[in-house]
């Protein structure tokens, strides 16, 4: 198997745990706003809720790694993901939703974190950084399937739920041997986490992981806002689906080969006129115009990152660094949306695209300061008479 036919299967990881688990969310909460009798703060505390199970998971997936291996974890992660979605289905009390939309985001944290490293492993071997963006982008395939099935189905939201769960069960068939790794570190060993070097990129991926989220939770409500027709949300979301499979074709030279992180700085100024976009007018192009923007995008961020991390610290530490930047990254998800909810209900659906729109303008803004590179130390009087 080549090293990008590889990726593509391990694609079906995020796929899974983002495409289906977390962003097709977005497109229920009308549906579930209207049957269940919620406020938006109520479907951003939902939304919050699985943004915390994506924390925990961050936090554990070291520890599992270090006992099972990476293979084993984005393996069970995905099992668990796929049953998490179909219980969605199974009740409409806001515990019980809160309970599995907080375990699918425990289990898509596991398969992001392994996935994520699986993936750079993958591009270490090939020489590229294809395989990472590849990688990421298989988020676009489940927003994709979420974007031309769920609008359809209207008010059944528990029908959505319970397909979106056998969906994941194909995409862990599928991906089950692409997961198994050569390269793999013998259990037990995952690490030190190294963020205090890169510091300016960790606040910078927080402050994109508390904004990218907004915009995708609460697209449809601003759609539904202004009496989009289904179609309309149709086009807009495969729109969006499709321009996050093609981003690897724009983003994975410059994510090779810009220095530093000139590449996230790019990806991240281009996410917030995205976002930014959509506020100028509700009319159908330009809304399209901005769904591509966002989606071609926001998963290059985390692969840029990645790819950041695979270069700035040694091999042996990328799991427990790419953990910790996951946590940070779920810290953003989990915050993010519960204030932009607030926000939207006491001002308007719009609020939490300008919410993106600004978090992810200050983050690209951090992205491209350079750093001050650091004073030789002065040299002792010994060595300078030698």
């Amino acid at each position: 198997m080549t090293a990008t036919g590889r990726a593509a299967r391990l694609a079906l990881g995020t796929a899974s745990a983002l495409g289906l688990a977390r962003f097709a969310y977005g497109l229920l909460v009308p549906a579930m706003r209207d049957g269940l009798g919620w406020t938006l703060a109520d479907a951003g505390v939902i939304s919050a809720a699985n943004g915390s199970g994506y924390l925990v998971g961050a936090v554990a997936a070291v520890v599992l790694v270090r006992r099972w291996g990476t293979a084993a974890v984005f393996r069970w992660g995905m099992v668990i993901t796929a049953l998490a979605l179909a219980g969605t289905a199974a009740g409409d009390d806001f515990v019980v939703l809160l309970a599995v939309r907080t375990v699918a985001g425990a289990s898509g944290a596991l398969v992001f974190v392994a996935g994520g490293v699986i993936a750079a492993r993958i591009a270490a071997s090939a020489g590229s950084s294809a395989p990472i963006t590849v990688y990421f982008a298989g988020t676009g395939l489940g927003i994709i399937l979420s974007g031309a099935t769920i609008p359809g189905l209207g008010d059944h939201w528990q029908a959505a739920w319970a397909g979106l769960g056998a969906a994941a069960g194909l995409a862990t068939l599928i991906s089950w041997t692409a997961a198994g790794t050569g390269e793999e570190l013998p259990a037990g060993e995952a690490g030190r986490a190294r963020v205090r070097p890169l510091c300016r990129v960790a606040v910078a991926y927080f402050l994109f992981a508390a904004g990218y989220i907004t915009y995708i939770t609460f697209l449809s409500v601003y759609l539904a806002g202004r009496h989009a027709p289904v179609m309309q949300v149709v086009l807009t979301w495969t729109a969006l689906g499709a321009a996050v499979v093609v981003a690897p074709v724009l983003w994975s030279r410059p994510i090779a080969r810009w220095p530093g992180t000139r590449a996230l700085a790019v990806v991240l100024g281009v996410l917030a006129g995205g976002a930014a976009l959509a506020l100028l007018s509700p009319s159908p192009a330009v809304v399209i115009a901005s769904a591509v923007a966002y989606g071609v995008t926001f998963m290059a961020v985390p692969a840029a990152v990645t790819a950041h991390i695979r270069t700035a610290v040694p091999l042996a530490d990328w799991t427990a660094t790419l953990a910790a930047f996951t946590t940070l990254f779920a810290t953003g998800q989990t915050v993010g949306p519960w204030l932009a909810g607030v926000l939207a209900d006491h001002t308007s659906t719009a609020a939490p695209l300008a919410w993106t729109a600004v978090l992810c303008a200050a983050a690209a803004a951090l992205a491209a300061v350079r750093p001050t590179p650091r004073a030789a130390p002065p040299l002792e009087p010994a060595a300078e008479i030698r």
